[in-house]
């Protein structure tokens, strides 16, 4: 398990909270952008930058004060099973208001110690046992993949490639009739 305590971490709603409070924002905007490759893609992989700009001049002139950039791989955790660019579009503005001097307590939000957390905790997981209680092909695709990126043993990828074919089989054989 992680040698840290999340609650010691800001989140980026709350940094956004701060932000937007101070009246030397009253112009600011946040302008966030998707800079996904094709191969990001095809790695499962989302790529955010966060930009913020104090006035509409200074986005016109395209000079932000801050930036922050992001990434999240899709089924690498429970908010990315659904929302891995959205969660990426969240560490980026929590980067960016970081670099703003909207950090709290500690540079690293909340939100990017869960990444951290979520490459820790798979150590001990019980691979197996997870796949042996999901009901979907799709959930077992992304534990699998999961699995795979983590270097779970072959045994255990194995094992997940069996489950998802029992649920196909399943399907195959029910469907239609």
């Amino acid at each position: 398990m992680a040698n840290f305590d999340l609650n010691s971490y800001e989140t980026v709603e709350e940094r956004l909270r701060r932000f937007w409070a101070d009246p030397a924002n009253a112009d600011a905007r946040i302008v966030t952008l998707n800079h996904t490759t094709p191969q990001d893609r095809a790695a499962n992989t989302w790529v955010v930058e966060a930009r913020i700009y104090l006035s509409t001049g200074d986005q016109a002139a395209d000079l932000p004060k801050a930036t922050g950039w992001a990434f999240e791989v899709d089924g690498v955790g429970m908010a990315n099973k659904t929302s891995a660019l959205e969660n990426a579009e969240t560490s980026a503005i929590g980067r960016c208001l970081a670099n703003m001097n909207y950090s709290g307590n500690k540079r690293t939000s909340r939100n990017e110690m869960e990444k951290v957390e979520r490459a820790v905790a798979p150590i001990g997981r019980n691979w197996i046992a997870e796949a042996d209680t999901l009901t979907s092909v799709e959930d077992l695709r992304s534990l699998w993949a999961e699995a795979r990126r983590l270097k779970a043993p072959a045994n255990i990828l194995k094992h997940i490639e069996e489950v998802s074919r029992g649920l196909s089989d399943k399907d195959s054989l029910g469907g239609g009739n």
